[in-house]
Parts: C-alpha cells; sequence; structure tokens
C-alpha cells in the first residue's frame, strides 16, 4: 500500500465511501491519505472526525444564523461548517 499514487488513494476513499465502510477502514483511509500529502477535500465532511461513522445515517442536522451543525448520534461530537 506505499506505492500508491494520489489518484489511487482518492479513488479508495470515493469506492469506500459508497460502499457503507466500516469506522476502521475509514480510519485507515484517512491516515494513509495523511501519509502521501493527500487531501480529500469534501469528502471529510461525510463521516464524522471523532468515531469515524458515517453523517448521512447516523447524524442530526441544523442550520442556524448560516451555520451548518453536524452532531454525531453515535458519539455526540459537533461539526460545524459556514455554509458559503
Amino acid at each position: 500500500m506505499e506505492n500508491l499514487s494520489r489518484k489511487e488513494i482518492e479513488e479508495l476513499i470515493k469506492e469506500n465511501l459508497t460502499n457503507n465502510p466500516s469506522p476502521e477502514m475509514l480510519k485507515k483511509l484517512k491516515q494513509l491519505a495523511m501519509s502521501k500529502n493527500v487531501k480529500i477535500g469534501a469528502l471529510r465532511k461525510r463521516f464524522c472526525r471523532k468515531c469515524y461513522s458515517l453523517f448521512p445515517i447516523n447524524s442530526e442536522i441544523r442550520i442556524k444564523k448560516g451555520i451548518k451543525n453536524i452532531r454525531c448520534k453515535k458519539c455526540g461530537y459537533v461539526t460545524r461548517y459556514k455554509i458559503k
């Protein structure tokens, strides 16, 4: 897995996000991307930063004053993003 290119890492991440991956797999993919200095961009908003569970399935979304709050139902971690 060490000799993977950036395109291959990006494809792995996109492929695994569509197949409902386990939190352990997401953590490994994120660490791989960080070790190879590959930006995952908008894909990082699709899972919890703390427990790595997928957001559309396991989240509560609130929008207030131009800020999107996503609360993970599994661990309770709140992620906040500005809405453009």
